[in-house]
C-alpha cells in the first residue's frame, strides 16, 4: 500500500505539476499578448526641408499651423532634436535603421541614377513592427531606392504592407499638381488635383482601413521641398500679409506648410472619431533644416546641406496620450536615429543591440530631465553643395558643439546653451575643449576608415 500510495502521490504531483506549468505558460501567454496588445499604434510624419523656426509653436509668427501647435500643446515639443544630415536621403536612413547613416554607406542624399541603395539585408523599421504584429504604410517620399530602373531598395523590400502615392522616378525638383512627374502610374482622385492634399486623405483612408489592427503609418511629405509651389488661394493670402517677403516670410513656404498642417488636423479627427486617439502615438519631424534660398532658420545658423544648427536641428513634435506631458517643452538632444528604438520601446518589440539611436521613452514620460549625450554628423563632400554645404564633420557633446571642417582642416567650436546661433567661434579661445572634441570626433570618424566620400 505504502508503495501504491508513493505512485499514486507522486503521479498526482507530476499531474499537478503538468497543470501548474500549463497555466503559467497560458498566463506568460495571456500577459505577453495584453502586453501586446496595450501597444499603441504609430504614425509618423516626416516633411522634407521644414526649418527649426517655421512653426508657430517654435516661434514663427507669419506660418499658419494651428493644427501642430494644438499637438505640441497635447503633447511634447522637443527643443533640440536634430537629423542625423543636412540633407535628406542619410537621415531617412538613420530613421529606418537606428544607425548613423555613415555606418550604412549613405552620408549624402541619393541621385537619380545612384549605385547605393538601402539594402533590404538590413532589419529596417518597418519589418520588425511587421514582425511585432503591426501593420505598415508608406504614404508618400523615400529617396533610399538608389537607381530607380534597378529597384533595389525599394519600399516593398522594406516590411511595408501598403505602399501609396511613393515616386518610382527621380525626385528631382518636385511635382506637387497632377499629374505627378516622379510617379506617373499614380491617377487623381479629383480635378486638379495637390499632391500634400492627396497624400492627407490616403493618410486617413489607411487609419479608417487599418483601425482595428496595430498600425504603423509612415506619412513622409514631399513638402516643402523646392521648388516651391503652393495652392494659389493660399499663396495669395499669405502674399497679402504684413510683413510677407520679408526675411523667412515666404507665402508659397507658408501655403505649402499649411496644407501639411490641415492632414495633421485630419489624421487627429480620424483618431478621435475611431475612437482611437489615446491608442495612438503621432510624431511629427522635418528630415533636415529649411533652405537658406526660400527662407530663414534664425534663430539658427545656416540651413540645409550644412551643419551648423539650421542645417540639423529641426522641428520635433511627440504627443502620446497618457504617457507624455502636455505643453512640455525637452531640452534634451534627441536624433532622428532615437525613432526606431523609440518605436520599437512603445511597440513592445525587442530593440536590437549595436544601435547609434536611443529610445527617448523616459524623455516623453519625463520631458524635464535634461540628459546629456554625444552625438555625431559626418558629412564628406567631393565639392561643396550647390546650396553652400561644405565637406564636414560634426560632434555635440553636452552644451558644445565642434564642426570639423574636412575640406580645408579648420574647426570652430560653439557653445550652444549661450549661443544657439553659433556667431561666436570659441575655438581660438577655448583651445583644450577644441582639442578634446576634435579627438573625439576623430576616434569616432576612425571606425568607418573615411578617406572622403561624395
Amino acid at each position: 500500500m505504502r508503495g501504491y500510495h508513493h505512485a499514486a502521490t507522486r503521479g498526482e504531483q507530476t499531474r499537478r505539476e503538468a497543470l501548474r506549468l500549463l497555466a503559467a505558460g497560458a498566463m506568460g501567454g495571456f500577459c505577453h499578448a495584453a502586453a501586446r496588445s496595450a501597444a499603441p499604434n504609430i504614425i509618423f510624419i516626416l516633411t522634407d526641408d521644414l526649418g527649426w523656426a517655421e512653426l508657430g509653436c517654435f516661434g514663427n509668427r507669419f506660418n499658419h499651423t494651428p493644427n501642430l501647435d494644438r499637438l505640441a500643446q497635447d503633447g511634447i515639443r522637443f527643443s533640440s532634436a536634430y537629423a542625423a544630415a543636412p540633407v535628406c536621403s542619410p537621415t531617412r536612413a538613420s530613421i529606418m535603421t537606428g544607425l548613423y547613416p555613415v555606418r550604412v554607406g549613405m552620408t549624402d542624399y541619393l541621385r537619380g541614377d545612384d549605385p547605393k541603395y538601402l539594402s533590404p539585408d538590413r532589419r529596417t523599421l518597418p519589418k520588425l513592427l511587421r514582425e511585432a504584429g503591426y501593420r505598415t504604410g508608406l504614404i508618400g517620399k523615400w529617396h533610399l531606392m538608389g537607381d530607380y530602373a534597378l529597384r533595389r531598395g525599394d519600399p516593398t523590400l522594406h516590411g511595408f504592407d501598403e505602399v501609396i502615392c511613393s515616386e518610382t522616378r527621380y525626385i528631382g525638383g518636385g511635382s506637387y499638381f497632377y499629374p505627378y512627374a516622379f510617379m506617373p502610374e499614380v491617377q487623381a482622385r479629383q480635378e486638379g488635383e495637390y499632391l500634400t492634399d492627396r497624400l492627407n486623405q490616403e493618410a486617413v483612408d489607411f487609419i479608417a482601413r487599418n483601425a482595428q489592427h496595430r498600425f504603423f503609418l509612415f506619412l513622409s511629405h514631399y513638402a516643402p521641398h523646392t521648388r516651391l509651389a503652393g495652392k494659389p488661394d493660399k499663396v495669395a493670402r499669405y502674399a497679402g500679409q504684413p510683413g510677407a517677403g520679408k526675411n523667412r516670410n515666404n507665402p508659397a513656404l507658408a501655403a505649402m506648410l499649411e496644407s501639411i498642417d490641415e492632414g495633421v488636423g485630419m489624421i487627429r479627427a480620424k483618431l478621435q472619431e475611431l475612437g482611437i486617439a489615446r491608442q495612438t502615438v503621432l510624431v511629427f519631424m522635418s528630415d533636415n533644416g529649411g533652405e537658406t534660398n526660400v527662407t530663414s532658420n534664425a534663430p539658427l545658423h545656416g540651413g540645409k546641406s550644412q551643419l551648423y544648427e539650421g542645417g540639423i536641428r529641426v522641428p520635433f513634435i511627440v504627443s502620446w496620450p497618457g504617457h507624455d506631458r502636455p505643453g512640455s517643452e525637452c531640452r534634451s538632444p534627441v536624433n532622428s536615429a532615437d525613432l526606431y528604438p523609440t518605436f520599437l520601446q512603445a511597440a513592445g518589440a525587442a530593440i536590437p543591440a549595436g544601435l547609434d539611436g536611443q529610445s527617448i521613452v523616459g524623455s516623453i514620460g519625463h520631458p524635464s530631465s535634461e540628459r546629456e549625450r554625444t552625438m555625431f554628423w559626418y558629412y564628406p563632400l567631393d565639392k561643396p553643395h550647390f546650396l553652400g554645404g561644405r565637406s564636414s564633420a560634426a560632434v555635440r557633446r553636452g552644451d558644445f558643439k565642434l564642426i570639423q571642417f574636412l575640406d580645408a582642416g579648420q574647426a570652430e567650436l560653439y557653445d550652444l546653451r549661450e549661443d544657439p546661433g553659433e556667431s561666436k567661434d570659441l575655438s581660438p579661445l577655448n583651445t583644450a575643449k577644441t582639442g578634446e572634441l576634435q579627438k573625439v570626433l576623430r576616434d569616432w570618424i576612425s571606425q568607418f576608415q573615411a578617406g572622403g566620400g561624395r
